[in-house]
């Protein structure tokens, strides 16, 4: 539908309510990622990731038959402390040390979509925070937010990569903006970085040699073999490839979203301490968390690998 309201001021209000970024793309404009998708889907790099296949993640009008536009949001999460490299400490993502980001950006989206239908009663939205059976990070690209780096991640200019990608979908056609230019160039250090050589090509990760995809993911009693071997010292997630992007180094600024500090415990866990955590404790340390998705056996087995 035509709207009553001018791309803009979507825009503005967007910033208002506290996103970092936003940017706007048609819901018209996406063949070419399909097909990357489906090549990537085709080689198992998804593992055992099956909802990557669902068959409406190549079909927006699977997710919302009357979407025209899709309105992309950015939230910064950096905070400025460092992984500690003593090797009796475990290592935790960055994007797990505070509050759950998907209950920080949906109080946001939700004001956001409630403040569209008010415009309009036939306005339509649907919006998601890495939950939905849709394609974030090329639709993040697509409405100039950023570009898809060669470790998979979407580099803002601003925040490098510590940026929560959200969406709101909508009915609205809206001004799209310009799709984001890649700016890697030459550049191979996360593919260098990374010690299990994910990063199977530029632009292409495979999740059955990830990191961050066993520590979280994996459900299995034990991990790879040649990933216990190289975790160096990672039970929730793994930021190498993050933390060597000059992007990341140049730019990276500290957020303002208080809820993303981290939890005092989160900083340097002890690897014993993890691989003994009773139920109790793991609620007591993860509340409100992200990483409740890593029930308390895995983060037992993610850090008994790492003293093995």
């Amino acid at each position: 539908m035509k709207s009553p309201i001018s791309s803009s001021q979507i825009k503005q209000k967007t910033l208002e309510l506290g996103f970092h970024k936003v940017g706007i793309a048609s819901a018209n404009e996406f063949g070419s990622e399909i097909n990357r998708l489906q090549k990537w889907l085709n080689k198992g790099y998804q593992a055992d990731l099956e909802w990557m296949a669902n068959p409406k993640r190549q079909d927006l009008k699977g997710v919302m038959p009357e979407v025209q536009s899709i309105i992309c949001v950015g939230l910064n999460y950096y905070t400025p402390y460092q992984h500690s490299e003593n090797s009796e400490i475990g290592k935790i993502s960055r994007y797990g040390w505070g509050r759950d980001y998907h209950k920080v950006m949906y109080k946001k989206l939700k004001i956001l979509a409630n403040w569209l239908q008010e415009q309009d009663k036939e306005i339509l939205t649907r919006y998601y925070v890495d939950t939905g059976p849709i394609m974030e990070k090329p639709l993040a690209e697509q409405a100039g937010l950023g570009w898809i780096a060669k470790n998979g991640n979407l580099i803002t200019r601003e925040y490098g990569s510590w940026v929560f990608l959200g969406e709101v979908l909508t009915n609205l056609e809206l001004i799209s903006d310009r799709p984001h230019t890649e700016h890697c160039g030459t550049c191979t250090r996360c593919i260098e970085a990374c010690p299990t050589n994910a990063i199977v090509e530029s632009f292409v990760i495979d999740a059955n040699l990830c990191i961050a995809y066993h520590t979280i993911e994996n459900r299995n009693p034990e991990l790879p073999t040649d990933i216990k071997s190289n975790l160096k010292g990672w039970v929730a997630g793994c930021d190498i490839c993050q933390d060597v992007c000059p992007w990341n180094q140049r730019f990276a600024q500290q957020t303002n979203i208080d809820e993303f500090q981290p939890y005092p415990d989160n900083l340097a866990p002890e690897l014993t301490k993890l691989a003994e955590i009773s139920e109790e404790d793991w609620n007591r340390q993860f509340p409100a968390s992200a990483l409740r998705r890593i029930k308390p056996e895995m983060l037992q087995r993610n850090a008994r690998a790492n003293l093995e």
